[in-house]
């Protein structure tokens, strides 16, 4: 009898053909927001995935797929790590100008001016508690410092306490928080978002 090898888990930069599997992880990862933005851009006959799809194949915008890297399985991506450098503290973003639900999450990446900053961390269900997550989280550092970041930080409802046990294991405090604005794309989340940072 002979037992069947655990596939490899390769780490690597994410392409454009992998624009679909990073629009679904979006998905699963983003409460509701990515498909919220992406139902104003969505093509007649285009599904929530195509659009999403369409958005990270971006060349210049945060969320793309030049900002990922994936977790590949047998060829296949199981997960993502979605992270870029925020802007400094003189390139603040107008709050204004955004939807007042959204307010929260940028005030609180505001407060990591020039951080790795982690946007969605994200694994297909049939890949989960393979430790692909920690393999995409032990990634973390040696990105941030080929950046020039000497923080990351990422942000979680309080509500997700499994989330926030997990990234204050790696390091990670809570520094600062917002209340969470109702709004249908995420109709559970309730009390606060929460800001946690690590030094790199």
């Amino acid at each position: 009898m002979t037992s069947s090898a655990v596939p490899e888990v390769r780490i690597r930069p994410a392409r454009r053909e992998d624009a679909l599997a990073l629009a679904k992880l979006a998905l699963l990862a983003g409460e509701g927001m990515p498909a919220f933005f992406w139902a104003s851009s969505r093509q007649p006959g285009q599904s929530i995935e195509e659009a999403g799809a369409a958005k990270v194949r971006s060349e210049t915008a945060n969320f793309s797929y030049r900002n990922a890297r994936v977790a590949d399985v047998d060829g296949e991506v199981a997960g993502m790590l979605l992270a870029y450098r925020l802007p400094d503290a003189d390139a603040a973003e107008d709050l204004a100008s955004l939807p007042e639900f959204i307010r929260p999450l940028i005030e609180l990446e505001q407060q990591a001016p020039g951080s790795y900053y982690i946007n969605m961390l994200a694994t297909f269900p049939r890949y989960r508690d393979r430790g692909i997550g920690s393999a995409l989280m032990g990634i973390v550092d040696a990105e941030a410092r080929r950046l020039g970041c000497t923080l990351t930080s990422i942000e979680v409802f309080s509500e997700n306490k499994g989330a926030v046990r997990l990234y204050e294991r790696l390091g990670y405090a809570i520094v600062d928080r917002r209340p969470v604005v109702p709004h249908e794309c995420f109709p559970y989340a309730t009390g606060d978002v929460l800001l946690l940072t690590r030094v790199v």
